[in-house]
């Protein structure tokens, strides 16, 4: 009777940590293979970034510093930014590596200089 109990005892107590171990990796871990994780400091940076940049561009077309040819181009370049997050972050388990992270704040800096050579010169 006490092997069965000491038993038992472990059971529930093995039961008890992997719940504890599956809450805790919920909240730190990534929200899966292919999934975003909003939480993710990288993610966020990336995300704010490329919102901004939605935003001048916006901006550009209704001040008419951008025509649409180049307001086209630069959405075109955009959504390949935007590609490019969403296939890094499904090869990383829905986060962004630090490489990723470098990776598309350079692509983010030249659609910037092309955003704002766009709207001060036209072309």
């Amino acid at each position: 009777m006490n092997k069965i109990r000491i038993h038992l005892i472990a059971f529930v107590f093995c039961g008890l940590m992997t719940a504890a171990a599956t809450a805790q990796a919920s909240k730190t871990a990534g929200a899966g293979a292919g999934k975003v994780d909003p939480g993710h400091p990288r993610v966020n940076q990336i995300n704010r970034r490329e919102q901004n940049q939605q935003n001048r561009i916006a901006n550009g077309i209704k001040n008419d510093s951008l025509n649409s040819r180049e307001a086209t181009r630069l959405e075109r370049g955009e959504t390949r930014l935007k590609s490019n997050e969403k296939r890094d972050m499904a090869a990383d388990n829905g986060h962004l590596t630090k490489q990723d992270q470098s990776q598309l704040n350079r692509e983010a800096n030249r659609m910037s200089d092309r955003i704002y050579d766009d709207k001060h010169n036209g072309k």
